[in-house]
């Protein structure tokens, strides 16, 4: 009896990986590029538009403005209509925002639409991960994490040639490089948005495409694990979770992770371009793909890593730590090729943390709280994707230099990384 249940949750879990996770890799990495498209363009845009450095970083991060008031109340309206139908209407709407994008005439215009492109997309991330709760056990989910988010250093490995390849090629009806970047980059969150309405499944107990008996197996074992982890102190109501001590910690932690994240992500194309002023844009997006590459490998070794051995604080710790004092490194030397060397290790720390995170929000909460929760996390968190950008800005008009900006961002992964450490550790391992 045991070893047909050990095939049946085998082969189930394996049409669920195979089901779900492909197609979320995929969106994911489109939501992702049509966000950062915006570092890319600004090799051409800002002074096509007459941007300077500290406004391009106020452009930047004004898009997680928009994306904090809207997240809870979207994951709140995805828990009660189904990631099926919501994920479908964010993904269609932030499409035309983007492809609307290439419009603009100048930073009061771009200032709006990045604006609402963070309301239109609020609560797409949070309500991925809320779903993936509904589908993956708990010993599975840093892997799993880490493979969706996996999206985001493949759209940088794939996004960074092509995006600037656009930029330096494409001009079809007298229309700029950077322009067509918007629509061709927006095309492709419309036509995902279609076909997620017909494809996702909300939950294990509606999906076709299992056996009965595989479906009663998943949705008991996910029961199991909710009825567990509410014996051992998770939530089930929503104001506990928004008093809740441990949403504001990881909040604070994901803040860190994101200041790091975007105060880079935004500004690398131009850092880039700072190691060799002779680089075309094309060769800027190629030399981009090199931390991606590494950081991918890193990110799904870790998370692994951490699914394997069922630790979790240490292996949150780490890796932002190291990409702290990697960057504030970077800020030290004027060398390119130990800078560029730097910003690689930087890149793998960072993503590296995303696994490991993630796992956290379903230890302390259940229900309709885990939906609040990871919400609330990712808000506080993202207020970090307006702080780097924009910090990084001021600096480099008031330093004529990245230098402080590396330093910056790197002190705020160290502490990052201090937070992550002080974080208790479940009672419990998954198992």
């Amino acid at each position: 009896m045991t070893a047909a249940l050990e095939n049946t949750g085998d082969l189930t879990m394996r049409k669920v990986s195979r089901r779900l996770l492909p197609f979320l890799f995929v969106l994911y990495g489109v939501a992702f590029l049509d966000r950062v498209n915006f570092g890319y363009a600004a090799l051409e845009m800002n002074a096509a538009l007459s941007i300077p450095a500290e406004m391009f970083g106020f452009l930047s991060g004004i898009f997680f403005i928009g994306y904090l008031l809207f997240e809870i109340p979207s994951n709140m309206i995805l828990q009660k209509v189904g990631a099926r139908i919501w994920i479908a209407r964010i993904m269609v709407c932030w499409g035309i925002v983007v492809i609307v994008t290439a419009a603009a005439t100048d930073a009061l215009q771009l200032a709006a639409l990045r604006f609402i492109l963070g309301v239109a997309e609020a609560g797409f991330f949070p309500g991925i991960i809320l779903y993936i709760t509904y589908w993956f056990r708990e010993k599975e989910l840093a892997r799993t994490i880490a493979l969706f988010m996996a999206a985001l250093t493949i759209s940088n490995i794939t996004g960074a040639p092509v995006s600037t390849w656009i930029i330096d090629n494409v001009t079809w009806a007298g229309i700029a490089g950077w322009r067509w970047l918007f629509i061709i980059e927006g095309i492709p969150a419309i036509i995902l948005g279609i076909i997620t309405f017909f494809y996702l499944t909300d939950r294990p107990e509606d999906a076709r495409w299992l056996e009965p008996e595989e479906r009663r197996w998943l949705a008991g074992e996910l029961a199991a694990e909710r009825d567990r982890r509410e014996k051992n102190g998770a939530h089930a109501g929503i104001l506990k979770a928004v008093l809740d001590r441990n949403v504001w910690h990881l909040g604070g932690i994901y803040c860190g992770l994101t200041i790091g994240l975007y105060g880079t992500g935004f500004w690398m194309p131009q850092i880039i371009r700072s190691l060799n002023p002779a680089f075309s844009n094309t060769e800027i997006g190629i030399a981009m793909m090199v931390p991606f590459i590494v950081a991918l490998a890193c990110m799904l070794g870790w998370s692994a890593r951490s699914d394997r051995t069922g630790e979790r604080r240490w292996h949150l710790a780490i890796p932002p730590a190291t990409a702290g004092l990697a960057l504030a490194a970077a800020g030290m030397t004027g060398d390119p090729v130990i800078v560029f060397i730097l910003l690689v290790i930087a890149t793998a720390g960072i993503y590296s943390s995303f696994g490991p995170f993630w796992t956290w929000p379903p230890v302390f909460f259940t229900g309709a709280a885990a939906a609040v929760a990871i919400a609330l996390i990712n808000s506080v968190g993202n207020i970090g994707g307006f702080i780097g950008p924009t910090l990084v800005g001021i600096l480099v008009r008031f330093t004529g230099g990245l230098a402080a900006g590396f330093v910056v961002l790197g002190a705020g992964l160290v502490l990052c990384g201090i937070l992550a450490a002080l974080l208790k550790q479940p009672d419990h391992r998954p198992g």
